[in-house]
């Protein structure tokens, strides 16, 4: 008897009339909102601008968008290229299939584009996006339970995932929830990035690799316990060599990073302190004419008053005479 269990969702999908509403999508929507929205506020906190995040989005977003179908593609292209199958199928991305490296990777590219315009550091605002990255993914993640994949394996534990469906190959029973497990781990990874950025000022785009080294890590034992269909190499699993390699990469970087490059940028976005400093200067120079205004005020009546008492001196000595 099953005292308790994680239920999955009848459907991924809610019919509008005419208008699919799929959990998926929403998962994703929602989590880019949550990262633009941390970003914005670490980035002003940083001494940048308001919006300068959100509109280097629009360039980072479709990017990695893009990114992270076409690793999903390229890695899994059998189920979309071998026989029997519909390579229509492989664009579409509400079904399902973004690779997280292939979503970082083009859209650091992306985001470079927009740093680019703009005159920004991409390290300065990779570090200010870091921790929203990563709370994007574990919402992200709640897209695998709408669609009822990307579990792990079987197990009798309360918090297990109830699979209900039998398309594509699954079997209905009881799994480890990793849709869940790499949620909470990137929930833990925003806040340790948060954490060390306070803590030991990281600027330069360590707060980024410290977050690609984390979640690399939870990444690597996580992708242990899913039992999908997965290319290996060595009898490991394609994206467990990936996590090792990246998180070889992003720890490198971080201590060469540390030490060429100690503490953190001053300045993040030209000319956002200028734009302070001239509304200062502004407001100051209202003050200074505004003074000036009145001392020149203030002096002219004190010239009518000496002129007027001159006058009734002069008044009253012609009276005498």
């Amino acid at each position: 008897m099953e005292l308790a269990y994680i239920p999955s969702p009848s459907r991924g999908v809610i019919h509008l009339g005419p208008i699919p509403l799929r959990g998926y999508a929403f998962c994703i929507i929602i989590g880019v909102f949550v990262a633009v929205w941390l970003g914005n506020k670490r980035w002003i906190a940083r001494g940048g601008r308001a919006g300068t995040v959100a509109d280097i989005a629009v360039w980072a977003v479709p990017f990695g968008l893009l990114g992270g179908r076409l690793y999903h593609v390229i890695t899994d292209y059998e189920l979309y290229f071998s026989e029997g199958r519909d390579w229509v199928d492989s664009f579409k991305v509400w079904e399902g299939g973004l690779g997280i490296w292939g979503a970082i990777a083009l859209g650091a590219v992306g985001a470079w584009i927009g740093c680019r315009r703009r005159g920004i550091p991409l390290p300065a605002y990779a570090d200010a996006i870091a921790p929203g990255i990563a709370l994007a993914q574990a919402i992200g993640r709640w897209g695998n339970w709408f669609n009822q994949e990307l579990y792990g394996k079987p197990t009798d534990l309360p918090w297990a995932l109830h699979i209900t469906s039998s398309t594509d190959g699954r079997v209905p029973g009881y799994y480890h929830p990793t849709f869940l497990y790499e949620s909470l781990w990137c929930i833990g990874v925003a806040l340790l990035v948060i954490w060390a950025d306070r803590r030991f000022t990281l600027g330069h785009g360590r707060a980024f690799a410290l977050y690609v080294a984390a979640y690399c890590t939870g990444r690597g034992w996580i992708e242990y316990m899913r039992i999908d269909d997965a290319h290996h190499i060595l009898g490991v699993r394609l994206n467990v060599w990936t996590a090792i390699i990246v998180f070889a990469l992003a720890v490198t970087y971080f201590v060469l990073s540390a030490r060429k490059r100690p503490g953190r940028e001053e300045v993040v976005e030209p000319g956002a302190a200028d734009g302070s400093a001239d509304e200062g200067e502004t407001a100051d120079g209202e003050n200074k004419d505004d003074k000036a205004e009145s001392a020149e005020k203030a002096e002219a009546d004190t010239e009518v008053a000496e002129v007027k008492d001159e006058t009734k001196d002069e008044a009253e000595s012609a009276k005498k005479t």
